[in-house]
């Protein structure tokens, strides 16, 4: 039963489902399984703690069991399928997870039933799985992380083929048709679900991303990092062709051969599957003595090597899909007051305001001349470090977003708009920050 005193949307979600599916190879980036994906655990942990059942199916990572109880929310992994090569190794891999999550949806209908499905995309196929549950009064949350149709176009420089490229865009239309709530990331993301999708503003919730505030403080910087380089630049996140590493090596060469800032090391953080890619682009510049890939590490590894950095950058280019998405680093480069380099994107302002430099979109002689702009000013970098900081206390941390999240629920439970209440103020949900 629902805690004592419960409200209505908790009652209403007992207990409740959600979905999440490793993207396919390499039409999207890989994200990873639970509870290593930071916006599912935190959408999960958020929904336990407001008193709901939460039910987690998604692959296996490395290791784990197929079935555990990860701090109040109930897990069931299928085994992880292979890439796939060409068509029919995509389709494999689709069918697979589909086939795979639609066995274990049954598993869990029988063991204790559910009346939401909350699937998190990509890819936008689980929307098959959401409707073969409508009959039984099950209701559908699309929680819509990334552009799939754009993502594509994005991983294959524009030269995707058309074929697949309207498939997505017809499953993100089924999506949206038949979702009972939206939520969205941004106010980008808001705007494509109301134009492309048809979904009226009232079925739309906004839930950013953002760091939570107890996991990213800065510590001390790391003494034997420091004693490598004068100055130290920090990246981290997946390293997908879409996301722009190689912008920010040229601008590294630039930086170091043609403005003769040598005495840099670039650190950059995490795995994907452009990261040969990028070790022989820094081979064949000569610059394997300035970067340092550490593949992924641990949490408390990154925190240390960011807050060693001076400079955090983001150098995802300008493209239909970055130019709508928020990207998670800045915000977590900001809660470690880490001043930072990106281009000048639309949702890049939304986020970092007057706690980033923007260079010209794709320009990687002007990203690097506005790296060297912040290395030449420690005075400039310790004041957009404290913006950074101020901003994600005070309305891009998770902990402001978690409102929003239940008001999604509630507004589901009573098919009205989302809304909440935030000191004493009424607030729209799909307002930014």
């Amino acid at each position: 039963m629902a805690p004592a005193g419960a409200t209505d949307h908790r009652l209403y979600c007992y207990p409740s489902v959600r979905f999440r599916v490793l993207p396919i190879r390499p039409v999207v980036q890989e994200n990873n399984p639970f509870p290593q994906d930071a916006r599912v655990r935190r959408e999960a942990n958020a929904l336990v703690a407001a008193g709901y059942h939460v039910t987690v199916i998604c692959p296996a990572g490395k290791g784990q069991p197929s079935r555990e109880t990860v701090g109040g929310v109930l897990v069931y992994r299928y085994p992880e399928p292979r890439g796939g090569d060409g068509v029919f190794g995509y389709l494999w891999e689709y069918g697979y997870s589909l086939t795979m999550t639609l066995l274990l949806s049954v598993r869990v209908w029988l063991a204790a039933g559910f009346n939401v499905i909350h699937a998190h995309n990509p890819p936008d196929l689980f929307v098959l799985v959401a409707i073969l549950y409508r009959p039984l009064g099950v209701k559908f949350v699309f929680d819509h992380h990334d552009l799939s149709p754009e993502m594509y176009y994005a991983r294959f420089h524009g030269k995707g083929n058309r074929i697949v490229h309207a498939a997505l865009i017809w499953f993100e239309k089924l999506s949206f048709t038949v979702a009972d709530h939206v939520i969205a990331t941004n106010e980008s993301y808001k705007n494509i679900a109301m134009e492309r999708g048809g979904v009226d503003e009232k079925r739309i919730t906004v839930v950013r991303n953002g760091p939570e505030g107890n996991r990213l403080r800065p510590v001390e910087p790391d003494p034997e990092i420091r004693q490598r380089a004068t100055c130290i630049l920090g990246y981290v996140g997946v390293i997908g062709v879409q996301d722009g590493v190689d912008y920010f090596i040229r601008a590294l060469d630039r930086l170091i051969n043609e403005l003769g800032y040598s005495n840099v090391l670039a650190i950059i953080i995490g795995k994907g599957d452009a990261v040969e890619d990028l070790q022989r682009l820094s081979r064949a510049l000569k610059l394997d003595s300035h970067i340092w890939f550490t593949g992924r590490v641990s949490d408390e590894d990154l925190i240390r090597y960011l807050s060693t950095a001076d400079v955090c950058v983001d150098p995802d280019p300008s493209n239909s899909f970055n130019d709508q998405s928020t990207m998670i680093k800045m915000t977590e480069y900001m809660a470690l007051g880490r001043p930072i380099v990106a281009f000048d994107l639309p949702e890049h302002r939304v986020s970092a305001q007057d706690a980033a430099v923007y260079a010209r979109p794709n320009d990687e002689l002007h990203f690097a001349q506005c790296i060297a702009e912040l290395m030449s000013d420690p005075a400039l970098r310790l004041r957009m470090g404290e913006i950074g900081k101020e901003r994600v206390a005070n309305g891009l941390s998770w902990s402001h977003q978690v409102p929003h999240l239940l008001a999604a629920y509630d507004a589901l439970n009573q098919g009205g708009r989302a809304g909440v209440r935030i000191r004493g103020e009424a607030y729209n949900s799909g307002q930014e920050v």
